[in-house]
């Protein structure tokens, strides 16, 4: 006697994201299987953020940054986002001497504001 499985589709909690362990050095042969396999984790089960794990990177240098470059242009193109977690202290530094804007793992959103701080109100200020 065999059961059979529930029906419709796999559970899969949206609100945990998929993680993508990034070593290193990595080659640039390798730069497209790290990009298949970010599209990979997109896809599976309609996720939009991944968080990519540097921390085993090394020291950043340029290819670092086109990896990471690459990798974000991959999540766009396929409706996602990624995450950086631990990145070395030197990396968001160069990112952003780059020109490149990488959101860490935990740090607040753009026009959402950090956990716990409120706005001040300046006495006089008229009402919203």
């Amino acid at each position: 006697m065999s059961s059979a499985g529930p029906a419709g589709l796999p559970h899969v909690d949206a609100r945990t994201p998929a993680v993508l362990v990034l070593t290193g050095p990595v080659t640039r042969d390798e730069v497209t299987g790290l990009c298949d396999a970010l599209r990979a984790l997109l896809a599976d089960g309609g996720r939009r953020v991944v968080v990519c794990d540097v921390a085993g990177l090394g020291p950043p240098g340029l290819g670092t940054v086109d990896l990471l470059a690459r990798l974000a242009l991959t999540a766009r193109r396929a409706g996602g986002r990624i995450l950086l977690r631990d990145p070395d202290p030197a990396l968001p530094a160069l990112l952003d001497l780059v020109g490149l804007c990488f959101q860490l793992e935990g740090q607040a959103e753009e026009r959402e504001p950090a956990l716990g701080v409120e706005e001040a109100v300046e006495t006089g200020d008229a009402a919203p």
